[in-house]
């Protein structure tokens, strides 16, 4: 109620200030969290005062859920007063808090710091901090393992070395049953591949792997859970997914060739998946499975 109707009402809720500003300090981590969810959404701007110390304590406070509620109150403040929150220095905070021992507050600041840095592209990143969320990716939710993915083809590797090293860790993500988590590793091999692959002109070494062997090793790699997945997909997740392979089969002719079975067309698919499988298909066929598909 109070959020709701703070902006027409600024008087009435900044009597409530003081109570919540109390409740920050409260022994229940519950209480301070919700009483700080509370304080950041009233939105006003004469409120900057009294949030600004809540939320420094907040960041430090000795639990996950009060730490996060804290991140995502650094970015309603932001909004709120954006000199205010250059003043306070919380991107460095931020920063800082990426090595946070509980995933969810490592969500939470990757996101705030996507979004307060969008002009610039989203968050800075380095070898540092691009290892430190890979190494520790298991820990993360699903939500929070899209988050870290969608930073991946932003970072460009140093050299061949941690190119490979950066696909080493995101390959057990391959094996799980998150379907945004595949898609989403798959982009990300590919935008590795593209960064580190020999090009013509470049004075590597001759043994170094070309941009279009690389992306055929990754290619090679991936099909079989993006087969696996689209066996047991929603319709709408099928759809999607049959893009996907349907952008993979031009990208590297002949390696679904295989596998040409997964695309016949079932009596219960809709029209545009029975128009996407056909389109595959087209595209598998050679003179050894031709007879087969037809």
């Amino acid at each position: 109620f109070l959020c709701n109707y703070a902006e027409t009402h600024p008087d009435l809720a900044q009597m409530c200030t003081n109570t919540l500003v109390k409740d920050c300090g409260n022994e229940d981590p519950m209480v301070r969290g919700l009483a700080l969810r509370s304080l950041c959404s009233l939105r006003l701007p004469q409120m900057i005062e009294y949030t600004s110390e809540p939320l420094r304590r907040s960041l430090q406070d000795g639990h996950a859920y009060v730490r996060k509620t804290g991140v995502m109150g650094i970015l309603k403040m932001y909004h709120l007063n954006k000199e205010d929150f250059d003043k306070a220095s919380f991107n460095d905070i931020l920063y800082d808090m990426l090595r946070d021992p509980d995933s969810s507050v490592v969500t939470n600041c990757i996101l705030v710091l996507n979004e307060i840095m969008a002009d610039s592209g989203g968050m800075a990143l380095n070898r540092a901090v691009m290892l430190h969320l890979l190494n520790r990716i298991h820990e993360f939710s699903e939500f929070g393992i899209l988050s870290v993915l969608d930073l991946v083809p932003r970072y460009i590797p140093a050299n061949d070395d941690e190119g490979f090293q950066i696909m080493n860790l995101l390959d057990p993500v391959l094996r799980t049953a998150n379907a945004g988590a595949v898609v989403a590793t798959i982009r990300a091999f590919l935008s590795i591949a593209d960064a580190v692959g020999k090009r013509a002109g470049d004075d590597r070494d001759e043994d170094s792997p070309t941009v279009d062997d690389l992306k055929r090793q990754v290619v090679v790699r991936i099909k079989a859970p993006s087969v696996t997945l689209l066996a047991s997909g929603s319709s709408e997740l099928t759809y999607v997914l049959l893009k996907y392979v349907d952008q993979l089969i031009d990208l590297c002719p002949g390696i679904f060739d295989d596998e040409y079975r997964v695309f016949y067309v079932r009596y219960h698919d809709q029209s545009h998946i029975k128009h996407s499988k056909v389109r595959i298909l087209a595209k598998l066929a050679n003179p050894d499975n031709a007879p087969d598909i037809v």
